[in-house]
């Protein structure tokens, strides 16, 4: 796994498409995003219900894991997507390049006072609260499928555990790993192809 670098004569480009808007509105409610931060936590703990629940709801399996399965899979897009990059200013994705070599790339915001104003304490609490406790419990349905000889929900269990544990591992490179702030995928990738031509 290789670390996207980044060039000190880049230009800050943010982490979104377009230009963020919260930097413009001065709104003084400190969760600045609530609908990406109830979808943050709608799915994961949707998904850990219906696992509770599901003997009471349904007695259909293929029914119960197909819906957790459906439930992670959405959990897992949105917190890739959306909800890190609103909420704490993080990102992170695999690209393949021209060679077929896969790259992992970490993304962070750059520390600034505009980005301070865009983030949220209350909403980076909730983020990391939900990214972290969410796989423990997954971990915890693991070992209690284990010991109960419960081998059917082994399966759905794995799934849980592998795709918030993705996510989960994913942010924690992009905080602890992302010491140098990292410009957008289109320019570096840009550069990249620039620079391939110049050798040609």
């Amino acid at each position: 796994m290789m670390r996207q670098e980044s060039t000190d004569d880049t230009e800050d480009v943010s982490l979104f498409d377009a230009d963020d808007e919260g930097i413009r509105r001065t709104k003084k409610a400190k969760i600045r995003h609530p609908v990406a931060s109830f979808f943050h936590l709608f799915f994961r703990v949707s998904a850990i219900l219906v696992y509770l629940l599901c003997e009471l709801l349904s007695s259909s399996f293929i029914a119960c894991m197909v819906t957790i399965i459906l439930l992670l899979s959405c959990d897992f897009w949105t917190v890739k997507n959306i909800t890190g990059r609103l909420m704490v200013g993080l990102r992170w994705w695999n690209q393949v390049d021209d060679d077929g070599k896969s790259q992992w790339v970490f993304e962070a915001r750059k520390p600034s006072t505009q980005a301070k104003k865009v983030l949220s304490e209350a909403e980076s609490r909730i983020f990391w609260l939900g990214l972290i406790a969410c796989p423990i419990m997954w971990v915890i349905f693991a070992f209690s499928t284990l010991f109960s000889f419960k081998i059917k929900w082994l399966a759905v269990v794995i799934m849980g555990v592998v795709l918030q544990g993705a996510n989960l591992y994913g942010y924690v490179k992009c905080k602890v790993g992302g010491k140098k702030t990292l410009t957008s995928m289109a320019t570096s990738y840009l550069g990249q192809q620039f620079l391939r031509q110049v050798r040609i």
